[in-house]
Parts: C-alpha cells; structure tokens; sequence
C-alpha cells in the first residue's frame, strides 16, 4: 500500500462496518434509554447505574480485544493462520474465566452491587431483578466480543458487523416487546430490556459458533485454541496486559465519576445517563477510526513497512481531528433538541443541557487520545505508555478532584462534572509528545511462535 487513495480505500473498508456495528450498538443503548424514560425516570436512572458492571466488563474486553488486534494484526500481515488461531484462544480463555466471575456476583449479590453505586432504596430494588437476568449475558457475551475482535484483526470487519449488528437490531425489537408487552408478550419494564438482551446476545454466539464451524476464518483446531502456547502467552501478557490493566483502570474511574454522580441526585444520574448516550452516538466515526486504523497499522508493521506505518499514523492523526471538531458541532446542535425526547424532571432537563455543552469539547479530547493510545501506540505494540498516562491523569488527579469537589467542598453537580470532564486534557500534551517519539513503531511477531 503506497499512495493516499490505496490508504484511504483499505482503511475505508476496515472503517465503514466497524462504524455501522458501532452505531448499531449505540442506538441500542440510546434506544433502551429512550424507552426507559417511557417507564419512569427511576428505571432510567437504575438502568443506567446497574450496567456500569458491564460497562467495567466492556472494558475488559476492550483490553483483550486490544491484545487480540496487536499480536493478530501483525501476524495477519504475516498471513500465519496457526498463531491467530493460538492467540485467539488464549484471549477466550483469559474472558471467560474474568467474565464468570462477574456474572455469578450479578447473580447472587445484586443488592450489594448497586449499593456501590447508589443508596437509593427505589433504584436498588429496581436494579436488583435487572442484574439478576443480565448477569447470565455477561458469559455469552465474552465468547462473542473475542471471536468478532478476531475476524476486525484480519480485516473481515464486514463479517464482524453483520453478526453483531444482527443482534443488536434484535434486541432493539425485542427490548419494545418486553418493556410494553407488545404481541400478547409480558409487559416486564426494566426486566424485559435484560430478557431482551439475553437472548440477543444468545443468538449473537450462535451465529459466531456457526461461522467458526463453518471454517470461514480457520479450520478450527481445539490443540491450537486451547492448548499451550508458552510463547505466544508470554507475547500476549507482555502487551495485552498493560492494555488490559489501562482499559480496566480507565473504565473503573470512569465508573467511579457514577459512583459520584450517583451520590448527588437522581436528576444527575438520568441527565448523565441520556448525555452518555448521545455522546457515544456522536462519536462513533472517530472509535471507528481508531479500530480500523489500528489493524490498518500493524498490518502494515507486520509486513516491515516501518516508514509507511509512520506516514498512516500521520493521516490518521489529521483525519480524525477534523472528524472531531465536526462532532463537537453536532453535540451542540443537537443540545436544543435532545430533551424534548425525554419525560425528564425540569431540573434534570436543565443539567442535561449543560453536559451536552460541556461534552461538545470533551468529545475533540477524547477522539484524539483513543486515536493515539488505543489505536496507534497498541498497533505498535506500545501499551505500556497508555497504562501509565491514564493511571496518573485519571487516578492521581480526575478521581480525587471529583471526590473533593462533591463530598469535600460540596460544589454544585454541574461544577462536579465539568471537573470530571477534563480527564482527556490533562493527557493530551504528554500523548503528543510521546507519538513524535516514534518509540511506539515495533515488529512483535515470532518467526517461532510455539
């Protein structure tokens, strides 16, 4: 790959179904909230406070994910089937084992779970018969995000997409079915968006267990998937794990910003929870971007094109800045219209309007440190500075500033949260200074990998 239009072909290809299956996803999420609010703000509110254990999982796999794309796109590159295969399932077998124990905690101590994040008697309860039914989707779901993270690494996103966004389109209908008892079905409120969710995730499995079998991406071997692989272990903690550890770090003080906005009001957590959602929504291109351009990128080192892999990460970098600034435009001219969709408090319309103000520069932060931790540095090979820089900015500084405003010096909420939302700016100068380096361009393939 030389000239700009075969980058920007390749890297469309990768981009596009990645886009649509994040899109998809998020629509779920912004489609479950908006149903929700038809039920009551309180089932919004602990809705949203309950699936921060799957917002913490996500993170989780983002991490194995990350080790998934380093080690399987460069092997891609490669064209070396047999290692993919091997790293793959050292990834099933590291989700699976973390994601059980979550799952039987949802399961048999929903009470205590919630208490973390509120000491609302109302939400508890709610959230209580909601973690009971989700929590068994947590395991099926591990299996699935592995397998379709594999099929990103070796640029068959499309497949990845119509599996996931299958599904995703399922629960959106099914979710309308449980919660308003559409078609003679129960009518289950907050419970019918778990059962909803539950059996979605079922058929996503399915259709990746149907794919796998078929042979489509390897002929399955299980010596290859679940045997040992001394080296190729050793490669995956050497560079997933620091990944692993940033994402969960990352996703534990993001959920922490919950706990503390959670302690404030309800009006706080169903505001928060309607901007999260939009802003997700909002963003998906520059996560799309990173995604594609991380697989784009160790494809490339894979295949020893160093300077080249340089120059994408270049294009990349300008692309998803402009990209940025356009969503940023978007989240604002959305503000004046998101809460009329929502049967909110007027207090809670009032904070949701100046999130939305404060996320339309939070967003240009975020696209560009994603772009550059999560996707150039790990396409490299280079976690390490990732883990470092998100553990001083958010838990040395981010964290302790939003405790201490809120529970200390008793701040307004709006103060707390704009305060909260300066974590990706404190990162920026040091994430810059660090992509110039060029201490990120590494070739971590084995020509023996057994």
């Amino acid at each position: 790959m030389t000239g700009k239009k075969a980058f920007y072909r390749a890297l469309f290809a990768l981009v596009l179904p990645i886009t649509i299956q994040n899109l998809l996803n998020s629509a779920v999420n912004f489609a479950d909230v908006f149903m929700l609010g038809f039920v009551g703000q309180d089932s919004l509110s602990a809705v949203s406070l309950a699936n921060q254990y799957q917002f913490i999982l996500q993170g989780l796999f983002f991490g194995v994910s990350s080790g998934i794309t380093m080690l399987c796109s460069q092997y891609w590159g490669k064209k070396e089937m047999r290692a993919i295969q091997s790293v793959m399932g050292i990834a099933l077998k590291i989700a699976l084992s973390v994601t059980a124990v979550i799952a039987l905690l949802a399961l048999f101590i929903p009470r205590q779970l919630m208490m973390v994040y509120t000491d609302d008697a109302a939400l508890i309860r709610i959230g209580i018969s909601y973690l009971r039914v989700i929590g068994v989707s947590y395991f099926i779901m591990s299996f699935s995000t592995v397998y379709e993270s594999t099929l990103r690494s070796v640029e068959r996103a499309r497949t990845s997409t119509v599996i996931s966004g299958s599904a995703l389109l399922l629960n959106v209908f099914l979710n309308a079915v449980f919660i308003f008892g559409l078609f003679g079905a129960p009518k289950l409120g907050v419970l019918g968006v778990a059962v909803a969710t539950l059996i979605a995730r079922s058929m996503e499995c399915i259709l990746c267990l149907t794919d796998l079998f078929a042979g489509k991406l390897f002929q399955p071997d299980l010596k290859l998937l679940f045997g040992r692989h001394r080296l190729l272990f050793q490669d995956f903690l050497k560079y997933s794990l620091p990944a692993l550890a940033n994402d969960i770090l990352w996703t534990l003080a993001f959920s922490s910003y919950s706990i503390i906005l959670g302690h404030l009001n309800s009006d706080v957590v169903a505001a928060n929870a309607i901007t999260t959602n939009v802003r997700d929504l909002c963003t998906i291109l520059c996560f799309g971007l990173s995604g594609g351009g991380s697989v784009l990128l160790g494809k490339t080192i894979g295949e020893k094109h160093i300077k080249e892999a340089e120059i994408m990460a270049g294009r990349l970098c300008r692309i998803t800045f402009l990209i940025s600034l356009a969503t940023a435009g978007v989240v604002l001219a959305l503000n004046p219209l998101i809460p009329h969709l929502f049967e909110l408090t007027d207090q809670a319309a009032r904070y949701m309007r100046i999130m939305l103000c404060i996320s339309s520069y939070y967003v240009i932060g975020q696209a560009m440190n994603t772009l550059l931790i999560a996707g150039v540095f790990r396409a490299g090979g280079n976690s390490r500075f990732g883990l470092i820089c998100d553990t001083i900015t958010m838990w040395a500084v981010s964290v302790p500033l939003g405790f201490l405003s809120a529970f200390v010096f008793n701040l307004p909420p709006m103060a707390v949260y704009f305060i909260l939302c300066l974590d990706e700016f404190w990162k920026i100068p040091v994430v810059i200074r660090h992509y110039r380096s060029k201490k990120w361009l590494n070739d971590i393939t084995r020509e023996n990998f057994g």
